[in-house]
C-alpha cells in the first residue's frame, strides 16, 4: 500500500460532437470572402479635405499626384538629401582614417614600450 495513496484521478471530458458551431466552413470560397470581408482593397483616408490612398508603398492623392504636390519642394528635398548623404559618406571616411591612424600609433607605442623594457632588462643584466 503506497504511503500517499493515489487520490487524484480526474474525470475524462466527453468528446466534442462538432469542432465548430459555425456553418461558415460549409460555404464555398467566394461566399466566405463576401461574408467575412477578406477583400480589403487599398487603404484610403481623408486628411484635411484631401482623399488619399496607399499604393505601392506611398500615399497618393485620389487625383493621382504625389502627396504634397509641390514639385519644387520635392526637388529641393531630394537635393538636400543627396548633400547629406555625401556629407555622411565623407564623415565616415574621415572616421575610418582616424581609426587607422589611432591603431598605427597604438601599435608603435606598444612596440616602443616593449623595446624599452628589453633595454632596461639588458642593462640590469650587465650590472
Amino acid at each position: 500500500m503506497p504511503l500517499f495513496g493515489n487520490s487524484f484521478s480526474p474525470k475524462k471530458t466527453p468528446p466534442r460532437k462538432w469542432a465548430s458551431l459555425s456553418n461558415l466552413h460549409l460555404l464555398d470560397r467566394s461566399t466566405r470572402e463576401v461574408e467575412l470581408g477578406l477583400e480589403y482593397g487599398t487603404p484610403t483616408m481623408n486628411l484635411a479635405g484631401q482623399s488619399l490612398k496607399f499604393e505601392n508603398g506611398h500615399w497618393v492623392s485620389e487625383s493621382g499626384g504625389l502627396l504634397g504636390g509641390d514639385r519644387r519642394e520635392l526637388q529641393r528635398l531630394r537635393k538636400r538629401n543627396q548633400q547629406l548623404e555625401e556629407e555622411n559618406n565623407l564623415l565616415r571616411l574621415k572616421v575610418d582614417i582616424l581609426l587607422d591612424m589611432l591603431s598605427e600609433t597604438t601599435a608603435e607605442s606598444h612596440l616602443l614600450e616593449k623595446e624599452l623594457e628589453e633595454l632596461k632588462q639588458h642593462s640590469r643584466r650587465k650590472k
